[in-house]
């Protein structure tokens, strides 16, 4: 077998060269969802859905769902991709994209940091010993900070159909009874809010800041909406299929690097060796996936590890990964006979 230099030479063009076969096949792209969904289903055994949020608990341990959604609009799925499940902590790429659109770069990273924090999503150690300000806008410290900066500039109505836009799923909505069960039981998000209060860091009243957040955590989506949320991250902010640009190629740029290196709560350094991909997960199951320039992936498994993030979703993804060469440090190399 030899590898074949694909980087495009200074007098050459990349337009004739060989695609791999899941770019312009969709029945390859569905093959390999297809096993990786089987690898995906074999371990949900090994995880267990959130139970600290008492609605969370009523999630089915043994549902999965797979979704991609190609630059092309191709959409290859298989299970449980049109189940309706809370959204939880991927929305926080949804309110810091909100947030970049409307203040800009410089303003949103002037309250929050852009450093990995390395600890569990709502811990508040580094917060109340190292910093004044949350490590990154992924752990609740950092989305909640983030979530200050709009509830002065927006309702919920706008973030939703905000985030409607940005999943292009017009029926994306509040689920009443986690919006509820959050909001009651959610003490360590009030004490990370009144902590960054006492601070003089949080920008919005506390519990204003808190109710927007708790909403947006509990928006009802499916695979297929995550999919399409990473696929317009994936292309630079632009929904390729309408060509709309929905956050500008700076704002997808940041929220990439901050996927790929905080995405995945305290397991994000393992999955950027072993997946490679900018992702973000959310206790309900769902995970977000862009693979620049190429696709979305969405992903819904209930059954978590011990550091919240989908067991099935991660099984399936790191084959899709290796098998597609999703990795962003792969060469993408074709493999042709001698």
């Amino acid at each position: 077998m030899e590898r074949i230099d694909t980087q495009q030479d200074a007098q050459g063009s990349n337009e004739n060269k060989e695609m791999p076969d899941w770019m312009h096949d969709e029945r390859v792209l569905k093959e390999h969802l297809q096993y990786a969904f089987v690898k995906g289903c074999k371990v949900l055994g090994q995880g267990r859905v959130a139970d600290y949020i008492p609605e969370l608990a009523r999630a089915d341990t043994y549902a999965f769902g797979l979704a991609a959604q190609k630059t092309d609009g191709t959409v290859v799925s298989c299970g449980e991709v049109d189940t309706r499940f809370s959204i939880q902590s991927v929305s926080k790429v949804i309110s810091l994209a909100l947030a970049l659109k409307l203040l800009g770069t410089e303003e949103v990273f002037s309250h929050v940091l852009m450093e990995p924090s390395g600890d569990s999503f709502s811990s508040i150690i580094k917060l109340d010993t190292k910093s004044d300000l949350p490590y990154n806008p992924m752990i609740n410290a950092g989305a909640i900070q983030v979530v200050s900066l709009l509830a002065d500039q927006v309702g919920f109505q706008d973030a939703l159909q905000f985030a409607r836009y940005m999943c292009m799923d017009p029926d994306v909505d509040l689920n009443e009874p986690v919006y509820r069960s959050e909001a009651q039981t959610g003490d360590r998000n009030r004490a990370i809010a009144y902590l960054l209060k006492s601070k003089g860091v949080l920008v919005a009243d506390p519990e204003e800041t808190l109710d927007l957040y708790f909403r947006l955590c509990a928006l009802n989506v499916t695979a297929k909406s995550l999919a399409t949320l990473g696929l317009v991250l994936a292309n630079d902010g632009e929904n390729p299929i309408t060509s709309q640009h929905v956050i500008a190629p700076r704002h997808a740029r940041a929220i990439n690097s901050l996927m790929f290196t905080c995405g995945m709560y305290d397991g994000s350094g393992e999955f950027g060796v072993k997946v490679g991909i900018p992702a973000k997960s959310g206790v309900g199951g769902g995970i977000a996936c862009s693979v620049k320039g190429r696709m979305g992936i969405g992903v819904y498994g209930p059954a978590l590890n011990e550091k919240g993030n989908s067991v099935g979703g991660l099984a399936a993804l790191e084959y899709l990964s290796d098998a597609l060469h999703l990795h962003v440090f792969d060469y993408h190399p074709y493999i042709v006979e001698k």
